[in-house]
């Protein structure tokens, strides 16, 4: 009797439109007539279905190295310094903006026009004597990674703060045994203090790959998809509300969960191990 809401919640929420979702996969963009593996050939053939699995593929690796990377050297560098506190929270203040507050910031540091430039960029692009250059329309690649810095921009502040509390939680006699050893400081850093938060990296890596994988707003609200910029996340609703392919919209549902449960179950695994060990 305890269980029973919370278990109608969980298939009603969560079970039956899983399920839904992956039989509609199999139908046309009607839902009316089964068409097997055509939609799935669709995701992986077709240029558009195509672009947003390659993208989101290059999300999932740049955005978490990247972010962790200068996360951390944040986390090291910033910890003990004058003024730690404000370095923290001015390196953090992305992290409240929302992914549509971001990207509508970004899009006017990217502004392209001809005249008195309004973007940033190309104000210091022209005031050297280039020309203005449409950043969110240069392909292949660049548009794309102009959308994984302001990702980036928003994520870097959540692994500093994560990784600097797990830093400071490294035991002061194991580093200090280090340092009687004779190590020397990049010594400790890769031998004591990785080793330490190596929990805390994982989850901070696997919690940045699975929202990379489903970004929608920023590509929405800067490109709309175009120039093959398209993510599965967006191309999922684009699909669906444009397009109105129930059949397309549903494929791309599933590829994008089967990319994100491997890391879901992985850092689940992860945790659990921890756990037994303490």
């Amino acid at each position: 009797m305890f269980l029973a809401p919370a278990a109608t919640m969980l298939v009603i929420g969560l079970i039956y439109p899983a399920v839904s979702t992956f039989v509609k996969s199999f139908f046309d963009k009607t839902g009316a007539e089964f068409v097997g593996l055509e939609n799935y050939f669709w995701v992986f053939t077709n240029p558009t279905g195509a672009a947003s699995v390659i993208n989101t593929l290059i999300w999932a690796l740049l955005a978490p190295t990247i972010s962790v990377g200068v996360g951390l050297a944040y986390a090291v560098f910033i910890d003990k310094a004058r003024g730690e506190k404000i370095l923290k929270v001015l390196v953090f203040m992305p992290v409240a903006i929302s992914f549509v507050g971001a990207g509508i910031i970004w899009k006017f540091m990217y502004d392209y026009r001809q005249g008195d430039q309004l973007g940033l960029l190309n104000a210091i692009v022209t005031m050297f004597g280039g020309d203005p250059v449409n950043w969110l329309a240069v392909k292949p690649l660049i548009n794309t990674i102009m959308l994984l810095i302001v990702f980036i921009w928003t994520q870097t502040g959540f692994a500093m703060v994560i990784l600097s509390a797990a830093i400071k939680a490294v035991p002061i006699e194991q580093i200090e045994a280090a340092e009687l050893d004779g190590t020397n400081a990049w010594q400790r850093f890769t031998n004591v203090t990785v080793p330490g938060i190596r929990t805390s990296l994982i989850v901070v890596l696997t919690t940045i790959t699975i929202a990379s994988l489903k970004v929608y707003d920023i590509v929405a609200v800067m490109t709309g998809g175009r120039d093959d910029t398209t993510v599965l996340g967006f191309e999922m609703v684009n699909q669906q509300q444009r397009f109105q392919s129930y059949g397309h919209s549903s494929a791309l549902a599933v590829v994008l969960f089967i990319f994100v449960l491997p890391l879901i179950i992985y850092n689940a695994r992860s945790m659990r191990k921890q756990r037994e060990i303490r």
